[in-house]
């Protein structure tokens, strides 16, 4: 297949070649999640420059999700860009988007495609694959997370880094990614979906984000990235004293896993809480909403006898001078959470 034409380097080439260059791990193989979309190709066109220069094997994954009539010719598209770049190996892997738990098909493609990259990564050997995702998808993410009330986790948006997860453009604009493919004589598909009105994401960048900027001026989506950014490191530094704090107190307990309550009640709110939470996700494999995080949390600030609460996935119940975490009892759960005794 014939390659596609070294470009001019442009300043929007330029930027994506260097932010490649900042993330490429050491060696191996990095795999570049393909769309065929402007984000994607403008990715996998840098990529494919960078990684022969630092000595490593850039190929390809493109998800066929389904969801749209002639998915199949646009996914085969994609690859044979890819190919012609120069990036190798290339694989399509085809899922089914199936919404089985509920939360809404962008989740449920987002789920699909993420288990597909990890049959990639553990097919080919892969270390990395590298996401398209750009600093207006970070703004709009920070600004959904707003919506939902979610708190730090969600405004923090998405790392650069995550495991074997890699998103160099985060600081790049969209207009940028549309530009480098100009620049490099890349056709770029253009998913009909980024243009439905049905879905979230979809309305905060048509709708919310363009009625901010006139409004409050220009830069909001640069300044909702940087809010990110910020409250990540802060994240970052609370989730690093929770790591070294935990082994101090905790203990295992008879049925569980225990935690010194004059600790817990001796640390500000922000700590308290995510101890909880690390305590729980780390034992019980469990996410716990901010209610349920606030009705332990009580346990420790408003103790006035209460017995047991069941929650998702755990029982907590304070033992004189400890908080005891178990396996949750197999009874009728009523409501979000349960507490026996007083309340």
């Amino acid at each position: 297949m014939e390659s596609i034409r070294r470009p001019r380097l442009s300043p929007a080439i330029a930027d994506m070649r260097r932010a490649v260059r900042e993330l490429l791990p050491e060696a191996g193989l990095v795999l570049v999640g393909l769309s065929g979309g402007a984000d994607s190709l403008a990715l996998a066109a840098a990529t494919a420059f960078e990684a022969p220069r630092a000595g490593l094997t850039a190929g390809a994954v493109i998800v066929d999700h389904g969801l749209q009539a002639g998915s199949a010719a646009v996914a085969a598209a994609a690859a044979d860009q890819a190919r012609r770049l120069g990036l190798d190996p290339v694989v399509i892997v085809p899922v089914t988007v199936t919404d089985a738990g509920g939360d809404g098909p962008e989740a449920a493609a987002r789920t699909a495609r993420y288990a597909a990259f990890e049959h990639a990564l553990s097919g080919t050997g892969a270390v990395a694959v590298f996401l398209g995702h750009t600093l207006d998808d970070q703004a709009e993410t920070v600004l959904l997370g707003m919506a939902r009330g979610s708190g730090a986790t969600s405004l923090q948006g998405m790392a650069a880094v995550s495991g074997p997860y890699r998103r160099p453009l985060l600081g790049i604009r969209r207009a940028q990614t549309r530009q480098a493919c100009l620049d490099a004589g890349l056709d770029a598909w253009s998913d009909p979906q980024n243009l439905d009105a049905r879905y979230a994401r979809v309305r905060v960048r048509e709708r919310v984000l363009p009625v901010l900027e006139d409004e409050l001026g220009p830069g909001i989506a640069e300044a909702l990235a940087r809010t990110a950014e910020i409250l990540r490191e802060d994240a970052d530094a609370l989730e690093a004293l929770v790591r070294e704090l935990a082994p101090e107190i905790c203990e295992p307990a008879e049925a569980g896993i225990g935690v010194s309550v004059a600790a817990l009640a001796a640390n500000p709110a922000a700590i308290r809480q995510r101890m909880i939470r690390h305590v729980v996700a780390s034992e019980f494999g469990v996410s716990l909403e901010r209610s349920h995080t606030l009705a332990v949390s009580r346990l420790v600030t408003h103790w006035h006898g209460q017995n047991a609460l069941d929650l998702p996935g755990v029982r907590v119940e304070r033992q004189g001078g400890m908080l005891v975490f178990s396996a949750p009892r197999h009874t009728q759960n009523k409501g979000p959470f349960r507490s026996h005794g007083t309340s």
